[in-house]
């Protein structure tokens, strides 16, 4: 017998008796057990943001058969939404997806829900120090590389550029404080003329870029890393006739109407439903880790062997041209939005 067909039948061989040795529960054991809960636990949790991501969520959710929660706290306040966390272990769900405010803060109360059987995985802000079982996001790393590239393409690499931020929150920090540092490490020329904190606060981005529109008349171009802040630049520069080159992460229907008019230049914004999809499969396949035996020490360490330290969601780039894809009323028109 040819060597390498030996070897193969020798390897079919030991993976058949293996499969009939330690197989482990079958495809069919993937699914819920009645009242078998899964929560998405959010801050601000009235933002449109939210939406297509419980959406997705929700649709994964029902092909296994199982209910789900939207929770949270309408404050953008760390204590209330760790209040509103701690509640949700009240209900014993089998798993919470988690949008954490900020990441240090929830170290203990994601640790300690996960002793209590709950499995829990972030999504779109992480607590990486915690021990969640994955964390699903868009990258906000190429996010701030895809938009300094595009501000140089619109206005040239020796132009004044500023920045909105939320200090706090790591995929808006690292959506701000990455394109910094690429412009700096490509574009040396591009100079940093404004920088202020209006934490999601649509009437504080108002004044903070009249403020520096005001200061820099020069300006060419304004990143910003979430569409709230973004409603309250463009209300100002559209009142002074700025023609500053406005672009900002995810969207909401008043940014996309500014698209549509040509007031924002364009938007990045995480694909939503693929992010709650993806964000209920980690937490569910947490929840049910016995349906496989991996090849690693999971048993003598007794930790959960379904460890996603990261998922891409993915983003996508909103322009005039496409904008109509975007609106959340059509999308939602005949879906259950609880």
């Amino acid at each position: 017998m040819n060597v390498f067909k030996l070897k193969g039948a020798l390897l079919c061989a030991v993976l058949s008796t293996g499969a009939l040795a330690a197989q482990p529960a079958s495809a069919e054991g993937l699914s819920c057990e009645p009242g078998e809960t899964y929560i998405m636990n959010v801050m601000v949790s009235s933002h449109p943001y939210w939406v297509p991501v419980y959406q997705g969520f929700k649709q994964a959710a029902e092909a296994f058969g199982c209910e789900t929660v939207f929770s949270g706290t309408p404050d953008y306040d760390i204590t209330k939404q760790i209040a509103s966390f701690e509640q949700d272990m009240v209900k014993q769900p089998a798993g919470i997806l988690l949008h954490p405010m900020q990441s240090d803060p929830f170290i203990e109360p994601i640790n300690r829900a996960m002793e209590s059987g709950a499995q829990i995985v972030t999504f779109a802000a992480d607590s990486p120090k915690s021990n969640r079982t994955a964390y699903i996001t868009s990258d906000n790393l190429a996010e701030a590389k895809f938009a300094a590239e595009e501000i140089v393409k619109q206005i040239g690499e020796n132009a004044e550029y500023a920045v909105l931020e939320n200090p706090g929150q790591s995929n808006h920090d690292l959506r701000v404080t990455a394109l910094i540092s690429y412009m700096e490490d490509h574009y040396p020329e591009m100079k940093l003329v404004g920088r202020q904190a209006t934490n999601q606060d649509s009437n504080a981005a108002y004044r903070a870029t009249a403020s520096i529109l005001q200061a820099n008349p020069n300006l060419g171009a304004l990143w910003i890393p979430e569409a709230g802040s973004a409603e309250g630049a463009v209300a100002a520069a559209l009142e002074v006739e700025s023609d500053v080159l406005i672009m900002h992460a995810d969207i909401t229907p008043t940014t996309l109407e500014h698209i549509k008019a040509g007031n924002i230049h364009m938007a990045l914004n995480p694909n939503q439903g693929m992010q709650g999809f993806m964000g209920f499969m980690a937490t569910f396949l947490a929840a049910h880790s016995d349906v496989f035996d991996p090849f690693n020490d999971y048993k003598v360490s007794g930790y959960n062997p379904v460890q996603i330290p990261y998922v891409d969601n993915g983003f996508a780039v909103i322009t005039k041209e496409n904008a109509d894809s975007f609106d959340l009323n059509v999308y939602m028109e005949g879906r259950d939005p609880s």
